[in-house]
């Protein structure tokens, strides 16, 4: 079985009747449009390979390696970062290995605390032939090297989760927020929820999910009664919980987890907004938090998040080649280099191009189907979980394609 298989297109077959009289009639309507996103315009493209790059031992003469880069922060001066930037490489180097590809060749350059290390690290790795950079993590760091990494016509596949580094060659495999606010308010409205109301904390995320919220409710033609931020500490959520629970929101989303998500839930209770009159909704936070299925407040809530489980396989592989669990966000490593891999067979230098990245038809990823969006985005198919006393229930399962969403 081939590790990560690309999704077929659909292709309609077109039959021609040279000798058949057909009747009268409008003709038919003009075929869509396709529009076959380009990449950058680069200056100095990487177009072929030179005798100064990186190389494989024992190389056949005339083969050209897939040099793939890889940027993590590996002497950030934070420990628990320094950790996930090698498992992360842990998992990059499972992938490759997966993937049993004997000519690709893993080069790998510190990030260190973003910005400019991270660029710094973009040279060495262009430098050295990189055909597509894998990484970085930081936004301010793909911020950094994407401009590099323009200007030689090399993609990079990011970690970071903020929207506006995407684009002109930048593409973010991360989990998005927006992805997780619009499948479960497009399943409340699918479900018969029309009054939505949100609460967010005052932070960066938040601003992200507000910003989703209004798109989400927009897009299912619901109507926004009422956003209110928070101070990210359980204290101050009384007041903006209080305000939304009477603003007659019959869904109701809360941008948060852990002990804020549990101090919100019960306030929203006990000032009217009990579960049989309003459905709570939440983002992937809440599938982070075992916990909060404990909390009668929240039963029957829905969340959207990748299937359960998805990730098993992928743990236990990893598990059994290092010893150890993955971190929480390592899949995303293995899932950029299984892509590299499945994309690899094309021309040396002009394989990874933005038709083949930005494929319609998506990928198939550990943790579900995932697609790149024209502005470098991700979009990803996720299931939505209800929460029960016993843990989450799957209400509406993950798609396995992009053909015909289910919603």
């Amino acid at each position: 079985m081939r590790l990560f298989p690309r999704f077929c297109a659909i292709a309609a077959g077109l039959a021609i009747a040279a000798c058949t009289p057909k009747p009268e009639g409008p003709p038919p309507p003009a075929p869509p449009m396709i529009v076959v996103p380009q990449g950058p315009i680069a200056a100095n493209p990487l177009d072929r390979d030179l005798p100064s790059y990186l190389r494989l031992p024992g190389l056949a003469d005339g083969a050209t390696p897939v040099r793939v880069g890889i940027i993590l922060p590996f002497t950030s001066t934070s420990a628990p970062t320094r950790a996930l930037a090698a498992s992360m490489l842990k998992a990059a180097e499972l992938a490759m290995f997966a993937a049993g590809n004997r000519n690709m060749l893993l080069m790998a350059a510190d990030e260190g605390n973003g910005g400019a290390k991270a660029a710094e690290a973009a040279e060495q790795l262009l430098a050295q032939g990189a055909e597509v950079i894998v990484g970085p993590l930081f936004g301010a760091s793909v911020s950094a090297v994407a401009p590099i990494a323009r200007d030689r016509a090399v993609p990079v596949l990011a970690f970071s989760t903020e929207k506006n580094v995407a684009g002109n060659g930048a593409y973010l495999l991360s989990f998005l927020p927006q992805n997780e606010v619009r499948r479960v308010v497009s399943y409340a409205a699918a479900n018969g929820h029309h009054q939505f109301a949100a609460l967010a904390p005052q932070t960066a995320y938040g601003d992200v999910t507000q910003e989703a919220f209004r798109d989400s409710v927009a897009a299912v033609h619901g109507t926004v009664v009422g956003v209110e931020r928070f101070a990210p500490n359980a204290a101050a959520v009384a007041a903006p919980a209080s305000a939304v629970a009477k603003s007659g929101a019959d869904a109701v989303l809360i941008a948060q987890g852990g002990v804020i998500l549990r101090a919100i839930a019960p306030t929203l209770s006990l000032d009217g907004a009990t579960r049989d009159k309003v459905k709570l909704l939440g983002t992937g936070l809440w599938d982070d938090d075992k916990a909060i299925a404990r909390e009668s407040s929240l039963q029957g809530s829905w969340y959207a998040a990748p299937a359960p489980n998805a990730d098993a396989e992928f743990v236990d592989k990893y598990r059994a080649a290092f010893g150890s669990a993955p971190a929480q966000i390592a899949s995303l490593a293995y899932d950029a280099v299984s892509l590299v891999a499945l994309l690899s067979q094309g021309t040396p230098y002009h394989r990874f191009t933005a038709a083949a990245l930005a494929d319609p038809n998506g990928f198939a990823g550990v943790n579900g189907i995932f697609r790149f969006n024209n502005d470098g985005t991700s979009e990803r198919g996720l299931a939505v979980l209800e929460m029960t006393p016993a843990g989450p229930v799957v209400v509406s399962p993950a798609p396995t394609t992009f053909q015909g969403k289910n919603s």
